[in-house]
């Protein structure tokens, strides 16, 4: 009897002393992005959605816009997990911000679900920055691009970065997944 109550103690006394040794903040902000594996269909139908219509705003403002932001001599899967983890993060950095702008009512309506969505997937990507690789430095393609992402954002119009944002987002989404699936993205 004596030994079960020992067995039954012991988890609790192991998580005790961990949780002294271990701060809190460690074991919660575990790396879990499983759930963005395979994109849920009325998330994917809310992005469709909203590109058609700035789409078609586009085509009647005639505005035309060079940047080449999303345009990449590499694909996300060539890139180390720490890589992709730190690319798409980059990537809903600039996404969110895009769809954050001023816009007219209804497409302001129609970012809504989508601003939800990849500022979650953001939360959940920012906890598993510091797990993959603390003091990480990313490949040189990598630290290429987001020295290009940098100039851009000093360099191109809001306008402009709001269009490259929107219409790559199945790519941004798309580089999600590549990081979800971890090794297994090929």
């Amino acid at each position: 009897m004596l030994c079960l109550r020992f067995i039954l103690l012991l988890p609790l006394v192991v998580r005790t002393c961990l949780g002294a040794a271990i701060p809190q903040d460690a074991l919660k902000r575990r790396c879990s992005l499983s759930k963005y594996q395979f994109l849920v269909p009325h998330e994917l139908k809310a992005v469709q959605k909203m590109k058609e219509h700035f789409e078609d705003i586009m085509l009647l403002s005639g505005h035309q816009c060079n940047t080449r932001l999303f345009h990449r001599k590499w694909s996300t899967p060539e890139l180390s997990v720490p890589d992709r983890v730190m690319l798409v993060e980059a990537e809903l950095d600039l996404t969110i911000a895009m769809l954050g702008l001023p816009a007219a009512p209804r497409l302001t309506e129609l970012r809504q679900q989508p601003l939800a969505f990849l500022s979650q997937a953001r939360e959940d990507l920012r906890g598993c920055v510091p797990t993959e690789a603390p003091s990480y430095q990313p490949s040189k393609k990598l630290r290429h691009w987001l020295q290009r992402l940098q100039v851009a954002k000093e360099t191109e119009t809001a306008g402009c970065l709001e269009a490259s944002a929107i219409l790559h987002l199945f790519q941004v989404l798309s580089d999600l997944r590549c990081a979800a699936l971890r090794d297994q993205c090929t």
